[in-house]
């Protein structure tokens, strides 16, 4: 299977669940799915232009971005939306803190999360 399809149909698989658990108000895990999908995303980019170099085995999502070169073709909405992003991996995973994020998230907030999230997809798939 050609590996930047493979990261894609993870990053679409992970977003369509986050879909899922908005509908069931799961907002933790909403934020998490979004996380993954994004990072799935571009670990897609960094295979495509980096075909000779594994995607880095890290979380961090602007990290991610700019060891592939992403980073340098995102405008500054999406870097703030980046870097807002990153902790949602870690946070929805650490009990210490869960209830942290449980009580920054609620329906809109996820929501918003959500549109932003796909159209960042989309963007990015636009790139490859």
């Amino acid at each position: 299977m050609d590996k930047v399809k493979y990261w894609l149909d993870l990053a679409d698989y992970d977003y369509a669940t986050a879909g899922d658990l908005l509908r069931s108000k799961r907002w933790i895990y909403v934020a998490f799915m979004c996380h993954q999908s994004i990072e799935k995303a571009i670990k897609a980019y960094h295979t495509q232009k980096l075909p000779l170099e594994t995607p880095p085995y890290i979380h961090n999502l602007t990290r991610l971005a700019q060891k592939s070169g992403l980073y340098d073709l995102m405008d500054e909405e999406q870097r703030i939306f980046l870097d807002g992003m990153t902790p949602m991996n870690i946070e929805a995973r650490y009990p210490e803190y869960k209830s942290l994020l449980a009580s920054s998230l609620n329906e809109n907030v996820c929501k918003d999360m959500l549109e932003k999230t796909n159209v960042l997809l989309s963007w990015i798939k636009s790139k490859l």
